[in-house]
């Protein structure tokens, strides 16, 4: 009987933790108007729905810590790839590129659909 009980628990708990999602997982509005997707397990991809440049992987992104992420962001203009980071703030995605270790940077801000 606790056997049957603790494989129970264990399948809640698993299943419990694959349902839920982490917060920048789903569909954002770019600066430009565009739409990309976030999604992924561990590492985020981000991929590009609408625009001219729809259907490109622009960006991968680990999880580190408070709502921040870190890992590489591309430019789809020029396929440049940058250290990128992403801080998530209610429904509002603040992502940075930067190069020669962040001296400069550029950064926007996506929307949560």
């Amino acid at each position: 009987m606790f056997r049957k009980m603790c494989l129970a628990f264990a399948a809640t708990v698993v299943m419990a933790g694959a349902a839920s999602a982490d917060p920048i997982e789903g569909s954002w509005k770019t600066q430009s108007g565009d739409t990309a997707a976030i999604g992924g397990s561990g590492t985020f991809s981000i991929t590009l729905k609408s625009g001219k440049y729809a259907g490109k992987t622009i960006g991968s992104l680990k999880a580190a810590g408070d709502n921040k992420y870190a890992g590489n962001i591309t430019d789809p203009a020029n396929d440049k790839t940058y250290s990128g980071k992403a801080t998530l703030s209610g429904t509002s995605l603040k992502m940075s590129g930067c190069v020669l270790g962040g001296l400069i940077c550029k950064s926007q801000t996506w929307h949560k659909l």
